[in-house]
């Protein structure tokens, strides 16, 4: 019998065909190369530096899903002529009482084998400390590997080696079982252990999408993996597995848990210059672009009540609001929770600014980016038009307490009061009427040069919105100054000086309103005089 043992360890390891690492390798690193990181986030958010996302997050998860073509291939692990000869001493030594020796020999070459498989795949045996303790870009890197790793596994090689247990083991339905599952745990268990690793690991944003990204190959190879592991000892796997799924699954919500604190605590106290967008907005806006996109895994995790606790204070809510709240999905309730945290945010940051004017362009820019990036992608399908609405709602209240707080003053020196004659001609032209005249140009010319100075370096980016705000502002201004001018203007035109104070023409101040937001100084081709 001992002569039997040693033939089948030699044929075992004669004939096992190991993984083509050359070709395999290249695959993997054409992989690694092909896909990009979801987020510009080499470390955790920064406010004080810009994140560029702009690239959109949909091309970074099909990038990361590139197809790898060792998934669905079943492999030879065994020379197919090797078969027939395995068969028959497994037959041999099974009739003659040594299963347990033909078990020991079996499992401990198949098991030796599949390790290696691994090695090659990329999927090391690491400790929660080491995973701990690592790099982020290295950890990216892991994270990668073991997903194309587990659904390689899954599809290939324990595929590949129930075939082969199936056919040198039939002498035996239960050893067949039992051989397969203890010759694979070791595989099982290495891909396990990182999995619980990243799902203990210290919750921080940029991993999330690769937590994500685990959690759906995990989900998508149990099914198939029940088709391989029955038996008692085929369950115990499925369950080891299957807590890992959900230990995955707590990891993602406890990330979106951290995610939303974060959000609530960032305190920066440095006011971006020019009122422009803050980059958090931009950041937090993408990685919420980025979160859609699992949207099917994400509504599942989040189903619970927890979800629906959109806000931490309801008593401002209307009925129309419940309605719209429970009328979301899970991630849909998650996400206006989130958002609602960063406009807090924001609204704190635009305190920030000592000109409530430039609180209004911070405030304005900042909304209408949320906007935006919620109605160009999925997340106007999940959150709707009620939400854009209401949004679009803040921008023109905005707008209107800038015209307000910038221009009031501006507006008041072009107003007649009760000295102030009905004409510039007639009643009311003494001279201490046209003193009180010159002194409202003069007091104009000071406000509006003020305001030119400075919001000439304010920034609107968005062209639209700059070129509604410049005609709102002329609408306001320009017909106010035309008949106070057309009033008045005589009273001035017939003393000395007249262009100390009649400075400007209505079309010299159309052509200076033409430059405010676009943060640089102003044109100095402006006529100055009439």
């Amino acid at each position: 019998m001992a002569r039997l043992e040693e033939e089948l360890r030699h044929l075992m390891v004669r004939h096992a065909v190991p993984l083509d690492a050359s070709g395999l390798f290249c695959s993997l690193r054409r992989l690694s190369l092909e896909s990009m990181d979801d987020l510009d986030t080499s470390s955790e958010f920064d406010p004080t530096t810009p994140h560029s996302l702009e690239g959109g997050p949909d091309t970074a998860r099909s990038a990361s899903l590139v197809a790898n073509p060792f998934e669905d291939q079943v492999f030879d692990l065994v020379r197919p002529e090797a078969i027939d000869d395995l068969r028959s001493i497994a037959e041999r030594m099974d009739r003659a009482g040594y299963a347990s020796e033909l078990a020991q020999v079996y499992c401990g070459i198949r098991r030796d084998l599949l390790e290696e498989c691994l090695a090659v795949l990329g999927v090391e045996r690491l400790s929660i400390d080491e995973v701990q303790r690592m790099e982020w870009k290295l950890l990216n890197d892991k994270m990668k590997k073991w997903v194309h790793g587990v659904k390689t596994v899954a599809r290939s090689l324990l595929t590949s080696e129930r075939r082969i247990c199936d056919q040198v083991l039939a002498v035996s339905d239960e050893l067949r079982d039992e051989c397969f599952v203890e010759s694979t745990k070791g595989c099982i268990m290495q891909i396990l252990n990182f999995g619980d690793a990243v799902a203990v690991c210290t919750r921080s944003s940029e991993k999330l999408s690769r937590i994500l990204d685990m959690y759906e190959a995990l989900a998508e190879v149990i099914p198939e993996l029940k088709e391989l592991f029955f038996g008692n000892s085929g369950n115990d796997v499925i369950c080891d597995l299957e807590g890992v799924l959900e230990r995955l699954g707590d990891a993602v919500k406890g990330t979106l848990l951290e995610f939303g604190k974060v959000l609530q605590q960032e305190s920066s106290r440095r006011p971006m210059m020019a009122g422009e967008i803050h980059p958090m907005t931009r950041y937090v806006m993408n990685y919420l672009r980025l979160l859609v996109i699992y949207s099917d895994t994400l509504d599942k995790l989040l189903d619970d009540d927890s979800s629906r606790d959109v806000d931490h204070d309801d008593s401002h809510r209307d009925a129309d609001e419940e309605e719209y709240l429970e009328s979301l999905s899970p991630l849909g309730r998650h996400l206006v929770k989130l958002i609602s945290y960063l406009e807090a945010n924001l609204e704190e940051k635009s305190k920030l600014y000592e000109d409530g004017a430039l609180q209004c362009i911070f405030s304005m820019n900042n909304i209408l980016y949320i906007v935006q990036k919620v109605k160009d992608s999925e997340l106007g399908r999940i959150l709707g038009d009620h939400w854009i609405r209401r949004r679009r709602g803040k921008i023109r209240q905005n707008s209107k307490n800038y015209l307000r707080v910038s221009w009031t003053k501006v507006l008041s020196f072009l107003k007649d009061d009760a000295h102030s004659g009905r004409s510039g001609s007639g009643s009311g032209s003494g001279s201490g009427n046209s003193s009180r005249i010159k002194e409202k140009f003069k007091n104009f010319n000071l406000a509006f040069d003020e305001i030119y100075r400075s919001q000439t370096l304010w920034k609107v980016p968005d062209p639209q919105l700059r070129e509604e705000l410049k005609i709102s502002i002329s609408e306001n201004v320009i017909p106010a100054y035309r008949a106070f001018l057309g009033r008045y203007g005589s009273l001035v035109d017939s003393g000395r000086n007249s262009g100390r104070y009649i400075k400007y023409t209505p079309e010299d101040l159309e052509n200076h309103l033409s430059d405010l937001f676009e943060g640089s100084l102003g044109s100095a081709n402006h006529s100055r005089r009439r």
